[in-house]
């Protein structure tokens, strides 16, 4: 079973997955939902259809300082909606707070044009976030 990772914003959600063996993450796609949480919802039913997933990874967007960022009760809430639609679907929660630096830092480093940025970064900042919940549960074990 795959594990999707999710980088929820305000306008646009970064999505990754993992190979079927959960030993690899890739980006997905980036879908723009402009605060319509709707969209988002119809979208991860698609991939749903698409991909046997058994985990959602969404990143809590933590503070640096360990505190509770505005957003965090913003994500709580799409979590809530993840979880009264898919009941099905363990949902993990993951700190991402160096994920969108680190996506930055990526892109820059392939020398992607800062046009192009925007529609990547979340894709991006989500496999980062899938990459650090597959560490945690390798340390696990």
């Amino acid at each position: 079973m795959r594990k999707l990772g999710i980088d929820y914003g305000d306008t646009r959600v970064g999505i990754a997955i993992t190979d079927e063996l959960g030993i690899t993450a890739q980006g997905l796609e980036t879908i723009t939902h402009n605060g319509n949480d709707k969209i988002v919802l119809k979208r991860l039913e698609e991939l749903l259809g698409m991909y046997k997933i058994d985990t959602f990874v969404v990143g809590m967007p933590i503070n640096m300082d360990g505190s509770r960022a505005e957003r965090v009760e913003v994500t709580e809430k799409f979590i809530h909606k993840l979880k009264c639609k898919f009941n099905n679907i363990k949902i993990e929660e993951i700190d991402e707070r160096l994920t969108t630096v680190a996506a930055h830092k990526t892109m820059n480093y392939l020398n992607i044009n800062k046009y192009k940025k925007r529609s990547i970064v979340d894709t991006i900042s989500a496999v980062y976030i899938l990459e650090t919940y597959m560490k945690k549960l390798e340390n696990m074990q």
